[in-house]
């Protein structure tokens, strides 16, 4: 790997103060919640409550998300002239909180009427997130610029980000059982993940508004030159186009969870147990993950850690011949690399910022951000779109009843592929991708 890649020169710095630390890792509270609701309730509320048809419901989920593509570099390269990212995270958190609780109140009867209301819902919710998310994530950039101290941060946030994915991604689909289900338990469980991000949106701006902030002086003059800087990073562009495909490949799996467990597990409050066993362990692995990053680099161990996620991916694949423990404990392995993944790569993106302000000695982590948030908007959107796909061509049946329609042999396998295959090949071949990175820790090559 001979591309030029983040500095070799890393700063003293201060280590971050716990507060800072716990109250920047709980904007995870909001974007662990949207991240990954909408992949893990949308489809299935379309297809399932509202009679939307897969392929027409995957097009209804990946088009509001596919807007973050155009909004999050306006809202990076907004967030970086206003010079302070704390009103953002304020305003458009409280607002996110509201709209995502609309996305399904579903106040008309009929599907095609209540899928074209969900659309627009989803849309103004994603623009909200985008000017949450995008200065949230160029925070670390700013808030300290020691190498390691970045990765310390990281893994502040990655721990309740997996905390934050256990919670809502665990317990929405429990709020729809419990509250009844169909259109009354989705609107009970839309309340319940809305309070969740304004309550981890006050978290974030009180325990960082105080925090000092490292900043270049200069912003580039214009969105264009910024996005042709970005573009001329070479190692975060690498980072950038991995991330995105893996954020499919996860997207995928994310969108399937409840059909998983509908017609392959076959378990009442299967999506639930899914989720527990995904998370979980990720809660537990952290301080296993930063020991391996010290010693491999972070290039190699997210290299590791997503091998890790297809190759259990590509295990489940026997899920139908095994008990539901063994399929927990398979999922459980899966979490496991996600958790590395997540680590590492959000430590990557940081270096990557910080090797372009050193380089140009302006202040342009908004777009940079921006950049990657769509990115991974992107693929996280096309993940439902390509589990829809698959749907589809396996002749899965919609339902208008709040309950999944019985489904045939062929559709079943749909399920199946779509939930293992193609997740692990999203996220075991993006690895191929990072041959245009240079990983440097403490004047190290890797």
């Amino acid at each position: 790997m001979t591309t030029a890649g983040p500095s070799s020169v890393v700063p003293r710095t201060s280590a971050l103060p716990r507060g800072v630390l716990a109250g920047y890792a709980l904007g995870s509270l909001v974007t662990g919640a949207f991240g990954t609701v909408p992949g893990l309730l949308l489809l299935p509320y379309l297809t399932d409550t509202l009679g939307v048809a897969a392929g027409v419901a995957g097009l209804l989920v990946l088009l509001p998300k596919a807007w973050d593509v155009i909004v999050n570099p306006v809202a990076g390269r907004i967030s970086d002239r206003s010079g302070s990212r704390q009103p953002f995270l304020l305003g458009a958190g409280l607002l996110l909180g509201v709209l995502f609780a609309a996305i399904f109140v579903a106040p008309f009867p009929g599907g095609a009427a209540s899928g074209a209301y969900v659309a627009v819902a989803f849309l103004a919710a994603a623009t909200a997130y985008a000017f949450f998310q995008v200065p949230y994530v160029a925070m670390p950039a700013e808030l300290t610029d020691g190498y390691s101290e970045r990765t310390r941060l990281m893994t502040w946030r990655v721990a309740v980000l997996a905390l934050a994915i256990l919670i809502s991604g665990a317990l929405a689909p429990l709020v729809v059982e419990l509250t009844g289900g169909g259109r009354s338990g989705h609107r009970w469980s839309g309340a319940f993940v809305g309070a969740l991000i304004i309550v981890g949106t006050l978290a974030t701006y009180f325990g960082t508004r105080k925090a000092p902030s490292r900043t270049a002086g200069e912003s580039e003059p214009s969105l264009r030159a910024q996005l042709r800087v970005a573009s001329g990073n070479a190692p975060f562009r690498a980072l950038l186009i991995c991330w995105v495909v893996q954020a499919a490949g996860i997207g995928t799996m994310l969108a399937g969870v409840k059909y998983f467990a509908d017609h392959v597990l076959h378990q009442d409050s299967g999506a639930t147990f899914l989720f527990a066993a995904f998370v979980g362990p990720a809660l537990l692995v952290m301080p296993l993950w930063t020991a391996v990053g010290h010693r491999l680099g972070k290039l190699r161990s997210l290299i590791i850690a997503s091998l890790a996620f297809a190759t259990g991916a590509l295990i489940l694949l026997a899920s139908p011949a095994l008990p539901a423990v063994a399929v927990y404990l398979i999922v459980a392995l899966i979490g496991v690399g996600y958790a590395g993944q997540q680590v590492f790569a959000m430590a990557m993106l940081p270096d990557c910022i910080a090797y372009d302000t050193e380089r140009t000695g302006r202040r342009q982590a908004g777009v940079f951000t921006g950049v990657w948030t769509a990115g991974e908007t992107l693929g996280l959107a096309l993940g439902p779109g390509i589990f829809a796909v698959m749907l589809q061509m396996f002749g899965y049946v919609s339902s208008a009843t709040g309950d999944a329609a019985t489904q045939d042999d062929t559709a079943r396998l749909g399920v199946l592929l779509g939930f293992t295959v193609v997740p692990a090949l999203l996220v075991g071949a993006a690895v191929l991708l990072l041959r245009g990175y240079r990983d440097v820790e403490g004047g190290r090559t890797a």
